[in-house]
């Protein structure tokens, strides 16, 4: 397995690591549930060194880069961010990413990290204009420090003014000592905070000086398993569960980063489903009855016990304490309201399609 700077770190902090992305990641060092709650509530530092990070750059990385993502990447103005997606040759989704414009002609674009290698070739294969491109990801290490508090920890180590920062918005400066740090107002959790990327050899002494920043906040390192029931209470779609190379951004409700002002990797299909209306639909739902927890490829039934769909992502929410999904159903049971039932160990438990974010 690969390992980030920060590895040695985790496991000396007593983190449970596993492989993710054929890396050697903390999933968890104290409790799910307590990780989650000092994000929540006040702040927590994610390693998600593992996620790949490529520039593009020359007179045409803009036209690169609205032919391979579904959003409008000419909305973009320096130091903002976008949240798109790479549509595939076959009806779905290479991958989701972030789209950072650094200036006119140089962007940057982070991916997932168990699609690096594929996006990077699916990009590379698709640069018919001569655009600059250089793989990043084994070259720098990203905190993602979020929580209500993550600000106030953070301002303490830059003089850089982090609240005239947008949300979606980033910057370049000096935090901890440490020159050329890309300060990012974005993040998986919906719980507010800034995405640090550093260079590997500065990891540590990021990662120790946040540390030391927050704690009058009681800041806490977190797990990828708390980043996973953060991301579902706001309903942010998960690579490889709710969106993947078989389902488009319009089934996934996706529909407001896919712009058809503009030609893209099949652009038409996407509106002929936008304007037909899709046959299924990425919808949220919750379980009341205690104890039983939804989970991936679980089936969705009616009434009846018609097969009607599948789930795609589910969990206990630490915040609303009741059982949360997402799942793809056909679109006559899509709205908000609809009773479906989820198949758990061969019973059918009762659900409620709601509207989402859950939180």
């Amino acid at each position: 397995m690969k390992e980030t700077a920060l590895t040695p770190i985790h496991i000396a902090l007593g983190a449970k690591m596993a492989e993710f992305a054929e890396y050697n990641m903390p999933i968890v060092y104290t409790s799910i549930t307590q990780e989650h709650n000092a994000v929540r509530n006040s702040v927590g530092v994610f390693d998600v060194s593992h996620m790949g990070e490529f520039r593009l750059k020359g007179p045409k990385a803009l036209d690169l880069i609205q032919s391979v993502t579904s959003n409008d990447a000419s909305k973009l103005t320096d130091g903002k961010v976008q949240y798109s997606c790479l549509p595939n040759d076959t009806g779905g989704i290479v991958d989701d990413l972030l789209v950072y414009r650094w200036k006119e002609e140089e962007y940057y674009l982070v991916v997932n990290a168990s699609n690096i290698e594929k996006d990077w070739n699916w990009i590379k294969a698709h640069n018919t204009f001569g655009v600059e491109m250089v793989n990043m990801s084994d070259d720098m290490s990203l905190l993602a420090v979020q929580g209500p508090n993550a600000i106030k920890a953070i301002q303490k180590l830059t003089s850089v003014d982090l609240s005239a920062i947008p949300y979606y918005a980033f910057t370049m400066g000096n935090v901890a000592g440490i020159d050329g740090v890309i300060i990012s107002n974005t993040g998986y959790t919906g719980a507010g905070g800034f995405e640090l990327y550093a260079m590997n050899a500065d990891a540590k002494k990021l990662w120790d000086a946040v540390f030391e920043a927050g704690k009058e906040f009681d800041i806490a390192p977190v797990g990828l398993a708390a980043r996973d029931t953060l991301r579902l209470e706001k309903a942010f779609c998960l690579y490889g569960n709710d969106i993947d190379d078989t389902t488009s951004p319009i089934e996934a409700g996706l529909g407001w980063i896919t712009k058809f002002t503009k030609n893209f990797t099949q652009s038409a299909y996407h509106k002929a489903i936008k304007d037909n209306g899709p046959k299924k639909k990425l919808v949220g739902f919750e379980i009341t009855e205690k104890g039983k927890i939804p989970r991936q490829h679980f089936k969705i039934k009616d009434a009846a016990g018609n097969e009607i769909g599948e789930v795609t992502s589910g969990t206990q929410s630490p915040t609303l304490g009741k059982a949360i999904g997402l799942a793809y159903v056909k679109t006559e049971h899509a709205g908000i309201g609809s009773e479906i039932f989820v198949d758990i160990r061969n019973t059918p438990i009762k659900a409620t399609v709601v509207k989402t974010p859950f939180l």
